[in-house]
Formats: C-alpha cells, sequence, structure tokens
C-alpha cells in the first residue's frame, strides 16, 4: 500500500486549549508562541491531506484518542475492491455449487464422519483487518481461552498460526477501537473484520507536537 502515514504524539502536552486565543484553523498557544490546530473535528480524508502538504512543518495539534493511528490515502478504492471481489467469489461459489449440485443430483453417497471431524479440525484462518477508514497494522488476534495469537501486519492482513476447530472463538484487539470476537466456522469467518471506534476513548482529547512517520511504501 503506498502513501501511508502513522500520526503520534510522543509528549503530550498539558495546556488547556480552551483557554488558547481562537485562530482559523485552531489556537494560539501563549506559552509556546505556536497554532494547535484542531484536528479533532476533522475527517481521515481531511488528516490525511494536510500531512501531504504540510509534511516539512512542525505542527502542533489537538486530536481525539482514537485519531492517533495510521492513515492511508488508498484505503477507500482497496474497501471497495474487496467488496466487489467478494461479490465476484460469492457468484463464482453459488455457480460452482449449482454446477456440482446438477452433476452429483442422482447420486447421494452416504456422508463421511471421519472426513467431516477432519475438516472442523484443520480450519485455516485468514484475512484482514480495518476500521472505517484504513486497514490495521498491529492487531492482537488471540484465540479465546489461551495464549495463542499472532497480529496484523502492515497491509492489515494475518494468518492464524494454528488450524482452529468449528467454534472456536478469535478476539481482536486494538487501542482506542473495541474488541470483536468472531466465531470460527469456515475458513472466512475472519476474512475480512472491522473494528468500530471506541467512544468512551475517542473523546479523551491528546495535544502536542505531532510526529508523523511514513509506515511504509510497498509495490501493490
Amino acid at each position: 500500500m503506498k502513501n501511508q502515514i502513522n500520526l503520534e504524539i510522543n509528549t503530550p502536552c498539558s495546556e488547556n486549549f480552551n483557554q488558547f486565543t481562537p485562530t482559523l484553523d485552531g489556537g494560539f498557544c501563549g506559552t509556546c508562541q505556536k497554532e494547535v490546530i484542531d484536528f479533532s473535528k476533522k475527517s481521515p480524508e481531511e488528516i490525511m491531506n494536510y500531512f501531504k502538504n504540510y509534511s516539512n512543518q512542525d505542527t502542533c495539534g489537538k486530536f481525539n484518542s482514537s485519531q492517533l493511528k495510521t492513515y492511508s490515502e488508498k484505503s477507500s478504492q482497496r474497501k471497495k475492491l474487496r467488496f466487489l471481489s467478494g461479490i465476484g467469489l460469492a457468484f463464482l461459489s453459488l455457480f460452482t455449487f449449482n454446477t456440482m449440485q446438477a452433476q452429483t443430483e442422482t447420486v447421494k453417497p452416504a456422508p463421511s464422519k471421519t472426513i467431516t471431524t477432519q475438516q472442523e479440525a484443520t480450519i485455516i484462518v485468514k484475512g484482514t483487518v480495518s476500521d472505517d477508514t484504513t486497514v490495521l497494522p498491529g492487531v492482537s488476534v488471540l484465540l479465546e481461552g489461551t495464549t495463542i495469537g499472532t497480529e496484523t501486519d502492515f497491509d492489515g492482513n494475518f494468518e492464524f498460526p494454528k488450524p482452529l476447530k468449528n467454534g472456536d472463538v478469535l478476539v481482536f484487539s486494538f487501542i482506542g477501537l473495541k474488541s470483536q470476537k468472531v466465531v470460527i466456522t469456515d475458513d472466512n469467518s475472519a476474512s475480512d473484520v472491522a473494528l468500530k471506534v471506541d467512544m468512551q476513548l475517542s473523546e479523551i482529547v491528546i495535544l502536542g507536537k505531532v510526529a508523523v512517520k511514513k509506515v511504509y511504501s510497498s509495490k501493490r
């Protein structure tokens, strides 16, 4: 993925934003004699565009805690492509199923309990984790009731390190977002997990100098 940036405030400021002199984009801090940009009501696209245009400028900002994360310019396009790809696969699966059903309609062998049990015990689970705006690297993926788990990579992708059984539960967690449990029934159960903002945490306001990091640039 291209044009991905990560926003952090390494040393939060203790000044009261409400006491700053109002400016067009935020408030002027009399202590450090700098304008503090109010990002707390800006959309992800507006935040991404700001730091693209002012990448060489030191910026002090006011953020909700949930906004200090990784942003991607291409995330919306990727989600659309994943959605369209999912529809295509669904139609392909339906077509394949109907074709197979027509071919084997007259032959109904007795089901093999041994094969079914083996399949349920060897489900390979992999997928992509995102929020409302972008894929999420560093999401914890843990098998409920154990210490077995993994994390998503820079593209938000993961593959669980061991095969799972039908009924196993994976717990997805990330700072500032609500944890989500996914019950595994097949290898597509966790193919596309979307985490939501934890509204309690999102109300925490953080001020300070913004550390902008380009996460990486891949060939994808």
